[in-house]
């Protein structure tokens, strides 16, 4: 039994306003976690909520919305305390009544992310590892971008898929693209900008009638690898490209590293889901690949 309590008794010391969990209303935010909103009557609280070696995961989280939160450039949920109970380790955020977004939202949206963009680091990685989804992200610092995208992200997704039973055309394939990915990058040399990390339109609503994030991955890359993943999955209105273009255009090439980014994620989504994600990522490899002539 998750110990309410403790939890609402951490909540009270880090507000200094006394809060007992008087309603607990199971949700179903998640794919990945159990969630749920306690409130008293007067204020209300969401809370995610695993096994408790997931903690770090919660922390990182945490840690990446304070990283996001003090850009003061895009809106992001906020972090209220995390912990571990003996049953469960938890992260609480302020609860916010969400909705779908709008065309004028997507318009601050795709300004508003223009800017977290140009908040730079001297080196492409984060100063700590997170998570992709439940998935290990892997953020040692580097100053090649190339190098970076292909070590900590490709073959890192495709060491994992073979752990998980992929083998085959995906690992021949795969580690094909991994070596080509200097020469797919060849002309690009990006600035390390600050990334959301996870930037599909499922984690990102309307709240108190303006675009707000949840469900961070930071780190600081490559600033297309944000927009490709907003194309991953839909959800990103015309008026979101035009004003984030506006601000900060994409650059020539980004169409084919789009499909580089993406394969990031799809790979993930494999080693998260399996399932159609197999062909789903051997199109792409093979997409990238023609590009170079192989």
């Amino acid at each position: 039994m998750v110990g309410w309590g403790a939890i609402a008794q951490q909540i009270s010391q880090v507000t200094g306003k006394p809060f007992m969990a008087r309603a607990v209303h199971e949700t179903h935010a998640s794919a990945l976690n159990h969630t749920t909103i306690l409130s008293d009557g007067a204020v209300s609280y969401f809370v995610k909520y695993n096994a408790p070696g997931f903690i770090e995961m919660f922390r990182a989280e945490a840690l990446g919305l304070h990283e996001i939160a003090n850009t003061l450039t895009v809106r992001v949920a906020r972090p209220v305390c995390w912990g571990t109970t003996d049953e469960i380790s938890y992260l609480v955020l302020n609860h916010l009544d969400l909705s779908e977004r709008t065309r004028s939202d997507d318009i601050e949206l795709g300004h508003a992310l223009a800017a977290l963009h140009a908040r730079h680091s001297p080196y492409f990685g984060w100063y700590r590892d997170n998570t992709i989804g439940t998935t290990p992200q892997i953020n040692t610092p580097h100053t090649d971008w190339a190098a970076f995208f292909r070590d900590r992200r490709i073959l890192f997704q495709l060491d994992l898929a073979r752990k998980n039973g992929h083998h085959g055309a995906l690992q021949e394939f795969g580690h094909k693209v991994a070596e080509a990915i200097p020469i797919l990058l060849k002309d690009h040399k990006p600035t390390p900008s600050l990334l959301h990390g996870d930037l599909w339109s499922g984690n990102c609503l309307t709240s108190d009638e303006r675009p707000i994030l949840f469900d961070p991955a930071v780190y600081y890359g490559d600033r297309e690898a944000d927009l490709a993943m907003t194309e991953l999955f839909g959800g990103f209105s015309p008026a979101f490209y035009a004003a984030y273009d506006e601000a900060a255009p994409r650059e020539k090439g980004y169409q084919v590293r789009k499909t580089l980014y993406n394969l990031y994620h799809v790979l993930n989504h494999l080693n998260l889901a399996g399932g159609g994600y197999l062909g789903q990522a051997q199109r792409m490899m093979a997409q990238l690949l023609a590009e170079i002539g192989h």
